[in-house]
């Protein structure tokens, strides 16, 4: 469908040099990010996570920006069908797709190429959050400490996601609100969830909040019921997001990017700095998901140790006690921040070392040199797993990566002996599950090997 949209409070005027920059389709422009998102948000509820066949089923979609006395409009050509009703776009539609266009411009015209920022210093990392998050509106002064991270993966059974639906009813009948990676399976079910119990409490400002970044928004199309949506510039920026704007955290059955996140809390919070920071943390599922969470769980302790154990629950079919959990859990969180004079609205006392904030780019280089060996520090072993996961997850879904390995070959995993066991079981497992993909048969991108390191 061809139309033009404007509009509704977002981001009503651009310069020209931002205008400029969004139409540029060279080297350095953002039209390429602006086409990918834009397509992502205007498929959401797509079952998909194969971005290159999203591009490719609409490789004759073209977004144009158009400056007129009124402000900016966009121009859309070739527009999937499925985000307009009756020759209109649908408004949900129209919030995100503006959202996409105020962050890609906002870190473009704030971040990119300044001194304001020095990306080599993790207090300015920390900075760049949260300016990108307050910019998004998502950072409150006048809020509740009511926010419940919910992680899982897409590609999860029905029975699953039934339960991820009826965890989010029981949280939304506790009036709190909801922020997931915004896209389908376990991202969406809590927010379906929530808007229930949200009704039955009336709560009229129900909050679904929607993380996500470039490179897997066109994988994982932001859901339909999202209200907040924000693109940070790289996952470790969502990740961080997550965990400063979230005052606890459920996480639901997965595959790797369930793992990554679950390893990314825990190298935090084992940093000793972190020590009685409280961030709730419960591992649930259905019945049927018991098995996978205690290989989750054993996974962690032989990896991890015990201490890293200790800082989650699990609980397993009864959505009612999760619910309590989390409430329980946030008394207390409430109770430190207000004795500490802390933010209800970002966690800025959590520590968060530099070796969870640099990005890390998926090569066959860098995946094999990963250090993933139990002489290291739990927290730092956790930071490398994490990377590992991510890398894998990079090569199951994002383009350019998934090129790289089918010209060069699955990427190289190398551990001792013992870790590499564990990580080969557990992605193995992830395999069979066929937790990994939605689309297609799979086939993995990584071997895991023996190295001594």
């Amino acid at each position: 469908m061809d139309i033009e949209v404007a509009p509704e409070g977002s981001l009503e005027v651009l310069s020209q040099l931002e205008v400029n920059a969004l139409r540029n389709q060279g080297e350095g422009g953002l039209y390429p990010l602006l086409r990918r998102c834009a397509l992502a948000v205007l498929t959401s509820g797509s079952m998909t996570d194969d971005a290159g066949e999203l591009l490719r089923a609409y490789e004759d979609f073209d977004i144009t920006i158009l400056e007129t006395d009124r402000g900016v409009r966009l121009a859309l050509q070739g527009a999937p069908e499925m985000a307009f009703v009756d020759g209109q776009m649908i408004r949900g539609t129209r919030e995100l797709l503006f959202a996409v266009l105020r962050d890609i411009v906002f870190f473009h015209t704030e971040f990119a190429g300044t001194e304001r920022f020095d990306f080599s210093k993790s207090e300015h990392l920390t900075n760049v959050v949260f300016h990108v998050l307050r910019h998004a509106d998502v950072v409150q002064a006048r809020r509740n400490v009511d926010v419940v991270v919910c992680w899982g993966g897409h590609a999860i059974s029905r029975n699953e996601y039934d339960y991820t639906k009826q965890v989010g009813y029981e949280l939304g009948l506790r009036h709190l609100q909801i922020c997931t990676g915004c896209g389908p399976g376990a991202m969406k079910g809590p927010m379906k969830g929530a808007t229930i119990g949200h009704s039955k409490q009336r709560v009229r400002d129900g909050r679904y909040i929607g993380l996500t970044e470039p490179g897997i928004i066109a994988a994982e199309s932001p859901n339909p019921i999202v209200n907040e949506l924000v693109i940070l510039p790289d996952m470790e920026k969502r990740l961080e997001a997550f965990v400063r704007v979230g005052h606890a955290i459920v996480v639901f059955p997965g595959g790797v990017g369930t793992a990554e996140e679950i390893l990314y809390l825990l190298g935090i919070l084992l940093h000793p700095e972190n020590a009685g920071n409280p961030v709730p943390l419960v591992l649930t599922g259905p019945a049927g998901s018991a098995d996978y969470f205690a290989k989750i769980d054993r996974f962690i302790k032989a990896t991890l140790g015990a201490s890293a154990a200790s800082l989650y629950e699990i609980v397993v079919d009864d959505p009612v006690r999760v619910a309590q959990i989390v409430q329980d859990g946030l008394d207390r969180v409430e109770m430190r921040r207000r004795r500490d004079g802390d933010a209800f609205y970002f966690n800025w006392r959590l520590h968060i070392e530099a070796e969870f904030q640099r990005p890390f780019v998926a090569t066959h280089e860098s995946m094999a040199s990963l250090n993933l060996s139990e002489d290291l520090p739990p927290h730092l072993l956790a930071a490398n797993l994490r990377r590992a996961f991510s890398g894998i997850v990079s090569g199951n879904i994002r383009e350019e990566t998934v090129a790289m390995v089918e010209a060069h070959g699955p990427f190289e995993l190398r551990g001792s002996p013992r870790v590499a066991e564990l990580l080969d079981e557990l992605l193995r497992d992830f395999v069979a599950q066929r937790r990994m993909k939605i689309s297609s048969d799979y086939r993995p991108c990584f071997r895991v090997i023996t190295h001594p390191l």
